[in-house]
């Protein structure tokens, strides 16, 4: 079974951030390849942060998944666990509660990514 993997950010019920790592299953649909189910959305946010970003610890303004277009980049959970994201993977943050999250860019470039709200 073909499956799109996903990094879910997320708070627990005392506040703190977590990681866990999704599977979205895939199916075979002919020649276009392999599609998960779809999934209602709101709205789509493009965005570009200077090349020294690095924001202290905040939660997510929306329930979104992040797409990192060209440049990674590494998050702290409030429990001190880091882990770094390169470009094109796909972050579902769903902190927007709790005691945040901290977030950085790898590398000295500036960063595009997209938010997708739901």
């Amino acid at each position: 079974m073909k499956v799109f993997n996903v990094t879910r950010i997320y708070a627990d019920e005392n506040g703190d951030t977590h990681f866990e790592a999704l599977s979205m299953p895939l199916t075979a649909s002919g020649p276009i390849g392999y599609l998960s189910e779809s999934m209602p959305v709101k709205n789509i946010i493009f965005r570009k942060v200077e090349p020294d970003y690095d924001y202290t610890f905040h939660t997510a303004p929306h329930r979104q998944f992040i797409v990192l277009l060209d440049v990674g980049i590494e998050v702290e959970t409030s429990l001190g666990d880091k882990r770094q994201f390169q470009a094109g993977e796909v972050l579902q943050v769903e902190d927007v509660t709790g005691k945040g999250h901290r977030s950085r860019n790898l590398e000295a470039k500036e960063r595009s990514s997209i938010f997708i709200t739901y």
